[in-house]
């Protein structure tokens, strides 16, 4: 059985493996350790498998020129399942959970940077069709989630993410 419960100290080693596996380089374990050390993980969950975790979705608070970081928005990053469990929805699952706390914290809207087909189905959209950009210059896959209505400055405007994401954000290649 799926169940998707928030990160326990005796997680780390196991999401850190997670994270390991779903992605050839190290980037993406070593950014949710940062964004931990650093205190910026505001949610964090697992997703268990018959108790074994097998995914994990953090969130960090990202900020919007104008808007302060603690009314503004949160990054989905990084996202991992564990390579033997993915096509499952366990990943689709983790979104949608981790939504439910971006609310349930009043965020005003959720970035991240991914594949646009698939993220596109759980309700992001291309940041740019809001005016937005990040101080990466990501485009094609730099999206947002509104969370309620006029999240957005109409004017739009530039999203800067936490310091921990300088190295991957470098790259282009965070998720």
């Amino acid at each position: 059985m799926l169940r998707l419960q928030p990160e326990t100290p005796a997680d780390i080693d196991a999401i850190e493996a997670i994270h390991r596996a779903a992605f050839p380089d190290p980037h993406e374990a070593e950014l949710a350790r940062a964004l931990r050390r650093a205190d910026r993980a505001v949610v964090s969950i697992v997703a268990r498998l018959d108790g074994a975790p097998v995914g994990h979705v953090m969130l960090s608070p990202v900020e919007l020129a104008g808007v302060c970081a603690a009314d503004g928005g949160l990054a989905l990053s990084p996202l991992a399942v564990a390579p033997a469990f993915q096509g499952r929805g366990i990943g689709r699952w983790l979104v949608v959970e981790s939504m439910a706390a971006a609310r349930r914290l009043d965020a005003r809207f959720v970035v991240l940077v991914g594949e646009p087909g698939y993220y596109g189905r759980l309700g992001f959209e291309p940041a740019r069709t809001y005016g937005l950009a990040n101080q990466y210059g990501i485009i094609d896959t730099f999206m947002v989630r509104p969370l309620r209505s006029g999240a957005l400055p109409p004017e739009g405007g530039l999203i800067r993410y936490a310091p921990e994401f300088d190295e991957l954000g470098a790259r282009g290649d965070f998720q």
